[in-house]
């Protein structure tokens, strides 16, 4: 749709990061890449789509932020003080950072596509996509909806055991 387009037309690059199983560090490994191609100049956003365990506000110190609407959707979160590093996160849509989302997977998928249509992002070198443990509904949801996209790429989190 028009919408889509318009919304992610200024990304250059997706990345998704993922794995099988969960405690092994996708937010953080997200949260730290960005922090480092922030560090080297790039224009970064982070689409947290593990909508049962929203991590990242509370890593980048903003968990008790709003998202607020523009004509255009969502305007993402903007963290630190320079504002680089663009946020979307159900956490933001929570009456408290704490609250449990306990939903089914076509309400799950609707706000992930929702997520990827509505929020704009504006002009960004990357957008990284912090997946929910596992392989599940949201997986697809997520890589169904940025297919028209091009993503760049996947990181796969593992551990030795």
């Amino acid at each position: 749709t028009p919408a889509e387009r318009t919304n992610l037309a200024g990304v250059r690059h997706i990345l998704l990061v993922l794995s099988g199983k969960g405690g092994v560090g996708k937010s953080t490994l997200s949260t730290e890449l960005a922090l480092a191609l922030c560090n080297a100049g790039k224009r970064v956003g982070i689409l947290d789509v593990d909508l049962c365990g929203p991590s990242i506000p509370r890593m980048l110190r903003v968990q008790d932020s709003a998202v607020h609407q523009c004509d255009s959707g969502w305007v993402p979160v903007f963290v630190g003080q320079d504002k680089a590093i663009a946020l979307m996160s159900i956490g933001f849509l929570l009456e408290r950072p704490d609250d449990a989302v306990v939903w089914r997977g076509p309400k799950k998928n609707a706000l992930i596509k929702q997520f990827v249509t509505d929020v704009a992002w504006g002009d960004l070198d990357f957008l990284i996509v912090d997946t929910p443990p596992g392989t599940s509904d949201e997986h697809i949801s997520t890589v169904e909806a940025l297919r028209p996209h091009q993503l760049l790429g996947a990181v796969l989190v593992t551990t030795p055991q």
